[in-house]
């Protein structure tokens, strides 16, 4: 399948309105898909259709997620790009902060994908959820976002085991990137150099890449960064 056939189809994207997400939405319409949008604020989606949603939690996205599939009259794919963060030593993070993140990043990926899963069975279509080089390796005061990112490593490890020969599920390790991910940080957390972060429209790029691929070739783990990032190795 040559990059100039191939289209990627009904591609849901959660966090999709803002950052990665926004960047994985205009790759799949300029590629000629049909995407659709779960986030929290969806003011600012135009581009495609969208469902306001908090993906953690698990009974209002499973709903969103059927809602969005007939929408759809079914999917081809999932991307999982909604995240959140809260830097801080652990004694210093409260504790509905610091398990609001595991419930975004880790339970929310979860439950996105547990409800679409019977949508991408039937089309065969592929999952890709969204890590981080720091779910690769600790940073201290990143024990939040650290354990879900590490969580969705071994979530995604684990589901591509189990669902070989019925679904794709790849495992995107994105490092650092220009988007707004930053800009509710305290200063002394966030980049001094975002010369040294990527362009989200890359990493969307790449996902394009792993969802072009033929049935029965599994791209199930790519990492992706600045040339001179500073999270890896």
């Amino acid at each position: 399948m040559t990059e100039s056939t191939f289209k990627p189809g009904r591609v849901l994207v959660t966090g999709g309105a803002s950052g990665l997400g926004a960047a994985v939405v205009d790759a799949v319409l300029k590629a000629g898909g049909t995407p659709v949008v779960l986030d929290r604020d969806i003011r600012n989606v135009a581009a495609a259709k969208a469902f306001e949603v908090d993906v953690s939690d698990r009974v209002a996205v499973t709903e969103a997620v059927r809602q969005a599939a007939e929408t759809l009259d079914g999917l081809d794919a999932v991307v999982t790009a909604a995240g959140i963060d809260r830097c801080g030593k652990l004694e210093d993070v409260a504790a509905e902060e610091w398990e609001r993140v595991i419930g975004v990043n880790l339970m929310g990926t979860v439950s996105v994908v547990r409800a679409a899963l019977p949508y991408l069975k039937t089309s065969r279509g592929r999952v890709v959820t969204i890590a981080s080089t720091l779910g690769k390796r600790a940073l201290p005061e990143a024990t939040a976002y650290c354990a879900s990112k590490f969580g969705v490593v071994g979530f995604s490890h684990s589901l591509a085991a189990e669902t070989g020969g019925e679904i794709g599920v790849t495992t995107m390790i994105p490092g650092g990137m220009k988007t707004r991910f930053f800009d509710d940080r305290a200063e002394q957390y966030k980049p001094q150099d975002d010369s040294r972060l990527n362009d989200p429209g890359n990493v969307a790029q790449a996902i394009l890449f792993v969802l072009s691929q033929p049935i029965g070739c599994e791209v199930r783990e790519m990492l992706i960064c600045h040339e001179e990032e500073g999270s890896w190795p």
